[in-house]
């Protein structure tokens, strides 16, 4: 497939009007990582992130382009395809609990260049709520029944709201740790009992204070997302969720929106191309 007729497709298909991204504003300093972004994500913080190929053949989907995902493609030999992250850079709050993002290595920029191998970044365009959103199918991997939608960002509606049969939030959180596979975290701020069995599922970074604010006024009394961590960033979320009482539930920035990034791969099959998904490490201080 021609390459640009690729990334027409994903503009068409994903980029609403109203969603805005600022990934380039917190690049600046990563001038190693810079010298292979294309112009056109400088302008928009979206879409393309490096124009290394003219015909894609094979697509890759991962969360974050850690080493790891890019060394995992280099090591496949191919040629001509792309790499799809939901984020364009990579996240480790292992080594700053206030600072998450870290740029992309050069060097295996450098060779997927070589190989012709492009990288596109679609955030807020995949976490705004359609088929293949981050939050829906992480609701949908817990079996919630989604009822509506909640947690507008930047242009973007990024959460669901739905109903569980799980009535309390011990044994929700149980069902989380065997979906994503590992020890999840619950801050039991409120009643244990799940109220009229709904819950907000906003995956990734949704535990901001915006997002808990949304929820009350929804009535719901449990947040499952992704980031669970007391830092500078979600210091007044915990607080409104401690005095509503309302329960917070994380299971890591990676493991609650790589359902997404699975997920996508059929949307590039039914385009006639090969799709996989390249799973990653969970970082547990995200809990």
């Amino acid at each position: 497939m021609k390459a640009i007729d690729l990334y027409g497709q994903l503009e068409a298909d994903f980029v609403k009007p109203g969603i805005v991204e600022d990934w380039f504003d917190h690049m600046s300093d990563m001038p190693d990582m810079t010298a292979y972004i294309c112009d056109n994500y400088k302008r928009r913080s979206m879409g393309l992130l490096c124009d290394f190929a003219e015909e894609i053949g094979r697509v890759y989907t991962a969360v974050f382009p850690s080493d790891a995902v890019l060394s995992r493609i280099l090591e496949d030999n191919v040629s001509d395809a792309m790499l799809f992250v939901h984020h364009p850079l990579v996240w480790d709050l292992n080594r700053d609990p206030n600072q998450a993002f870290y740029p992309i290595n050069a060097a295996l920029l450098e060779q997927l260049k070589a190989r012709r191998i492009s990288v596109f970044n679609f955030h807020y365009p995949l976490d705004n709520y359609s088929k293949y959103a981050t939050s829906k199918t992480l609701a949908e991997a817990l079996d919630i029944q989604i009822e509506g939608t909640f947690a507008e960002m930047s242009g973007a509606v990024c959460g669901v709201i739905g109903r569980t049969d799980w009535e309390d939030v011990y044994a929700l959180d149980k069902k989380y740790a065997r979906v994503v596979g590992h020890k999840t975290k619950l801050y039991p701020y409120g009643d244990a009992a799940i109220r009229n069995g709904r819950v907000g599922v906003c995956a990734g970074g949704g535990n901001d204070a915006d997002t808990v604010e949304d929820l009350m006024e929804k009535g719901v009394n449990v947040l499952i997302s992704g980031l669970s961590v007391k830092n500078d960033y979600s210091r007044e979320a915990h607080r409104l969720e401690k005095e509503h009482r309302i329960n917070l539930l994380g299971g890591t920035h990676y493991s609650s929106e790589k359902f997404a990034c699975i997920a996508i791969c059929a949307y590039f099959r039914d385009l006639g191309l090969e799709a996989e998904f390249i799973p990653d490490v969970p970082c547990f201080a995200d809990l």
